[in-house]
């Protein structure tokens, strides 16, 4: 179909023959002559307070970004987006966030943004939230604890297999220290103290800095994994994250844990990659691993994948 057919068509406003219950034209339900499928179309930045459950069993309520989307075949117009909106919040009202939550509402896409119900389900639904998942953070070594937030992205992706496939992103922020900075200022120091140099006053600070990981796992949404899953991992390759509360004797703790783990981003990588590729529940991973350099005015960065 040329452009000036596909413009004719579309401006065939008025002339809409397909009403809906109240009388009013309802121009989406024309069919579309071209037969151009859309794979994705829908809505972003829906805001939507949702309520998530935690692995101890805890609900806690987030502000939440959504994104909804639909697979659009060739001889559709368009899809009712406003039923988006209405299944989320419908389901928001019974259920809290989990993984059979998703589930659920992308059956729903599939099944109630149907011109008629007497339609084949529609093929695709995707579904992503965005929200900061708040996590209590013991102190390292005080009786104190404060709330560590991640950033965090729940991916829902359904098929005509009706299986549901999950994604899940998570920036974690920890404190890198540089093993050849560390290095060098011990070597310094020695050399201070056996009187090899008198430049300085004998104390040489290893350069480190805050550093983020920005993960992301794939897995079957009903075999149990969850975002406290991915932060557990995240903790045993990475012990070193940053700390939400601390007293001078937490603030000596992280530094003797910093110094008993100098991290190139490539330490990290490898890290990761023992970590992540041992848990059988992880389908597939990536991650990007990011530091905010102190010495350098650029950035140190690696990627890196499930192998």
């Amino acid at each position: 179909m040329s452009l000036e057919a596909l413009s004719k068509e579309q401006n065939q406003v008025m002339s809409c023959e397909v009403k809906d219950n109240t009388g009013l034209n309802d121009y989406q339900k024309l069919p579309n002559k071209n037969g151009i499928s859309i794979p994705k179309v829908g809505i972003e930045r829906f805001r939507i307070p949702l309520n998530f459950r935690q692995t101890d069993g805890s609900v806690r309520g987030h502000d939440t970004e959504a994104s909804m989307f639909v697979f659009l075949d060739g001889n559709k117009t368009g899809v009712n987006m406003s039923r988006f909106c209405a299944i989320l919040q419908d389901e928001a009202e019974k259920k809290n966030v989990d993984p059979k939550f998703i589930h659920d509402v992308l059956l729903r896409f599939r099944t109630d943004l149907r011109d008629y119900d007497t339609e084949a389900l529609i093929p695709a639904s995707y579904l992503e939230l965005k929200y900061s998942h708040p996590v209590k953070q013991q102190s390292l070594k005080s009786k104190n604890w404060g709330w560590q937030y991640y950033d965090c992205s729940l991916k829902g992706e359904q098929a005509t297999d009706g299986k549901t496939l999950l994604t899940l992103t998570l920036a974690y922020e920890y404190s890198s220290t540089c093993p050849c900075s560390l290095s060098m200022a011990k070597q310094y120091e020695e050399d201070f103290r056996s009187g090899k140099t008198t430049e300085g006053n004998g104390i040489a600070t290893a350069h480190s800095q805050r550093s983020t990981v920005t993960t992301e796992v794939v897995f079957n949404y009903d075999n149990g994994f969850t975002v406290e899953t991915l932060i557990a991992l995240l903790r045993e390759a990475i012990p070193t994250e940053t700390q939400s509360l601390v007293k001078r004797v937490d603030e000596q703790a992280f530094a003797i844990l910093n110094g008993e783990n100098p991290m190139f981003v490539e330490h990290v990588s490898r890290r990761l990659s023992t970590v992540l590729d041992a848990d059988k529940r992880i389908q597939n991973w990536s991650a990007k691993i990011e530091h905010f350099e102190s010495l350098h005015s650029h950035n140190a960065v690696a990627y890196i994948a499930k192998r």
